[in-house]
């Protein structure tokens, strides 16, 4: 209902009483005078023209009566009557004396429980003093920022401190622009432009017609002025923009959920959600420090769910405030997994200022945002929301950084998209029921496009094994032009990765989990993600049983065997790889039973059983020779090589690194020949460092030191870093062996800077190496 208040004159009166009949659902005039006759005083029949001509623009004067009974007709109730018949007297009274004038002290009030936004409150500050010497523009500070994230409130708290500082005590003009109100529609420039110049003196009557003429009277009469003009929640610059003055003694703040970047001359002042201890500060000043100390775990959790989005915060403090027996924890219960929801408080909620901004966009903008509240990950990349939405990268890429300029999307790292964990909960619920097959179609694209992604870099980090996706590429999967490229993008992806695969498992896409998992083996040894790889391995065996894939079970219970190893638990390791051992048997597959063996080999040495892991590699050896699997076949001798080794047996070590190093040349030089197969450069790397051990373990120092050196030239033409670093790290050992202290520094220096930066544990080793250098 429009609010009879907010008229400033007879004219904008007379407007809010046409909206009152659109609100009453638009009785035709007609109907109106019929219902108007009964209700004056006394009841007589009113002409037709009468009623029509009350709703008229330009009228000079109502019929008081008369405007009392059209409202009753409307059907309004009493106090709502007696509100439009007070404002009728008033909007009658402003044009006897020419209209407001000299109302120039218009801001609204400072909010006592602020707090917080000390680097913003700095900003904007020093944006005004140091423009306190001579200056040739408007000074313009434009604080942007997703909903509910404390705008205005910054806003005021600023305009407040200055007028208390002595500035720009003259003259502070505001308007709510209702640029975001789901209730109103934006405020037209030229309206606002009438509003000031009342404020600011001009009889109503004196106030031209055109939007031009307005600003431009506008500007004149703000020449000269110290005048602080706070325009709250614009829609875009075009809003704002004949609302500046051209004065250099004013300034204008300004407040958007929409990026303002094209308004010339503005500092743009993106406000975030605040820090936990801001948010934290925030509930205690609305709920009182008392009950926020008495239970800080609740009051982390509250603030944790809250997001640190300071609407968020205060609607959960009012609702504490206004039920004091309510303990925090309690609080606490009521949010978890329910915060847009519950954070309701009056006319405030969460669900309307989030909506608000989303009915806003253009459809295929809501269509995105709707598919990224389906997105099971953390953050997006351009390629990955391409193929979910099934777009063009172009005309994703355009929607995107829509979202983003209504911040409803984040950009935290260049290239990576995310949402606030309220807005990813509300996207969720805005896909709703009714799109849950446009939802479930996207997840399955983005299923696809990750699996094709993470197997181009699997491929290019030399993963044996790998299996091609069953289905070609329907959107451009992402590659890569580097081992040390693919590696990091693996790092970058982790956690959407196993994301992925759990929903996928949820719609019943096994064939996309199972060979995910599979995808993820390798890199997730190289980059330390043990645990992940357990889970993924866990997802891909319940999908191949779910498809009734025996040969799919027997490879993916053998690569939870091997991820089980990889995490230091040898028991459960040996369990799946008997499984899936029993499983090849069955079939009759001794292609796979190779690698199978190698991995039950790995077992018995971490557990020093020597004679049963030379056995175990002997078996294996054999069922590669058989096949033809020179890759298998030299991973194999490798392994041999390392039980002689730990058993001092370094001729024989030798004879097997040496035989299967010419394996890793024959299986790269087929590949360099081949780009359909994958080679094993990284192997080769492994095998030159173990031939480089015996040399040093021997007392060869200089052949060891050689090896080394070899050992790490190649790893840097592979580009792997961790094998850079052992390779480093052990070249530090050889020359310090031969008596070059400063180059053992050196390469000692430069492995730690590698380990650190992969977050390895030998960092500590490498450390210690160094301090220990000087000693005697």
């Amino acid at each position: 209902m429009p609010d009879p208040d907010g008229a400033g004159d007879l004219a904008e009166f007379i407007g809010l009483l046409g909206d009152l009949r659109t609100w009453a659902g638009m009785p035709s005039y007609r109907v109106l005078a019929k219902r108007v006759g009964s209700l004056v005083r006394p009841a007589r029949e009113i002409p037709l023209s009468t009623v029509v001509d009350t709703f008229k623009a330009g009228r000079r004067r109502l019929d008081l009566d008369l405007v009392v009974a059209v409202v009753r007709a409307l059907g309004t109730d009493e106090p709502t009557v007696d509100r439009w018949r007070e404002a009728c007297i008033k909007v009658h009274g402003l044009a006897k004396v020419g209209g407001p004038a000299g109302v120039f002290r218009q801001l609204p009030a400072n909010l006592a429980t602020f707090t917080g936004r000390d680097h913003e409150l700095r900003t904007l500050l020093d944006a005004v003093n140091t423009s306190s010497g001579p200056v040739s523009t408007v000074v313009i500070s434009a604080i942007e920022g997703m909903g509910g994230v404390g705008k205005t409130a910054l806003a005021v708290h600023v305009a407040h401190r200055l007028v208390a500082s002595g500035r720009f005590a003259e003259t502070q003009l505001y308007v709510n622009l209702r640029g975001f109100d789901e209730e109103h529609a934006p405020v037209d420039p030229a309206d606002a432009l009438a509003a000031f110049l009342r404020q600011l003196g001009v009889p109503a009557q004196k106030v031209p017609d055109g939007v031009d003429e307005r600003a431009a009277m506008y500007r004149d009469r703000m020449a000269g002025r110290q005048a602080l003009v706070l325009l709250d929640d614009a829609v875009d610059e075009r809003q704002v923009r004949d609302l500046i003055p051209a004065g250099p003694t004013c300034l204008v703040l300004i407040t958007s959920r929409r990026s303002l970047a094209a308004l010339d001359g503005a500092a743009l002042v993106p406000l975030d959600v605040f820090t936990h201890d801001e948010a934290t500060a925030l509930l205690a000043r609305i709920v009182g420090v008392e009950r926020v100390a008495a239970e800080p775990e609740a009051t982390a959790e509250i603030v944790e769910l809250c997001g640190c989005l300071p609407l968020a915060v205060a609607l959960a403090g009012g609702r504490l405030r206004s039920r004091p027996a309510w303990g925090l924890a309690h609080l606490a219960d009521r949010l978890r997994g329910h915060v847009v929801d519950a954070s309701e408080l009056g006319s405030r909620s969460l669900r309307r200022v989030f909506g608000v901004s989303y009915r806003g966009l253009p459809a295929k903008a809501q269509r995105v945002f709707r598919l990224l509240g389906r997105h099971p990950g953390v953050d997006y990349t351009l390629l990955a929301v391409a193929a979910m939405a099934d777009l063009a990268a172009r005309d994703t890429e355009m929607l995107l950084e829509l979202l983003q300029d209504e911040y409803l999307l984040q950009q935290r790292t260049p290239g990576r998209y995310e949402l606030h964990d309220l807005l990813r909960s509300f996207a969720a619920q805005a896909s709703g029921p009714e799109n849950n097959a446009e939802g479930d179609a996207a997840v399955e694209r983005l299923g696809w496009w990750f699996l094709h992604s993470a197997y181009n870099a699997a491929k290019a980090i030399d993963t044996p094994d790998l299996p091609a996706p069953t289905r070609l590429a329907e959107h451009a999967p992402t590659t890569f032009d580097s081992y040390d490229e693919a590696l990091a993008w693996f790092g970058r992806e982790w956690e959407n990765l196993i994301a992925v695969q759990h929903a996928l498992r949820d719609l019943g896409l096994h064939e996309i989990v199972w060979q995910l998992g599979v995808a993820q083996k390798f890199a997730a040894g190289l980059r330390y993600r043990l645990a992940d790889s357990v889970t993924a391995h866990e997802l891909a065996v319940d999908a191949a049983r779910a498809l009734g894939d025996r040969a799919v079970e027997a490879r993916v219970t053998g690569g939870l065997g091997l991820a089980c190893y990889n995490a230091g638990r040898p028991d459960d390791a040996e369990r799946h790889l008997r499984t899936a051992q029993a499983i090849l048997r069955e079939l009759g597959d001794w292609v796979r039973m190779g690698p199978l063996l190698l991995n039950l080999g790995l077992v018995h040495e971490a557990r020093k059983d020597y004679q049963q892991a030379m056995a175990t590699f002997l078996e294996s050896l054999e069922v590669f020779e058989k096949s033809g699997a020179i890759g298998g076949r030299g991973v194999a001798r490798a392994k041999l090589g390392n039980v002689y080794q730990e058993l001092g047996d370094l001729d024989r070590a030798e004879h097997y690194y040496l035989l299967s190093l010419e394996d890793s040349r024959t299986v790269n030089a087929a590949a360099r020949a081949d780009s359909t197969k994958v080679g094993d450069r990284r192997g080769q790397v492994e095998r030159l460092g173990s031939l480089a051990s015996v040399f040093l373990a021997r007392g060869e120092a200089e052949r060891a030191v050689q090896g080394y050196r070899e050992t790490a030239e190649l790893a840097r033409v592979v580009g792997d870093r961790y094998l850079l670093a052992e390779a480093a790290h052990s070249l530090g050992d050889a020359l310090l062996a031969v008596g070059e202290k400063e180059q053992a520094r050196d390469a000692w220096t430069e492995a730690l800077a590698l380990f650190e930066d992969l977050g390895h544990e030998r960092a500590t080793a490498v450390r210690q190496r160094l301090l220990g250098i000087d000693d005697p």
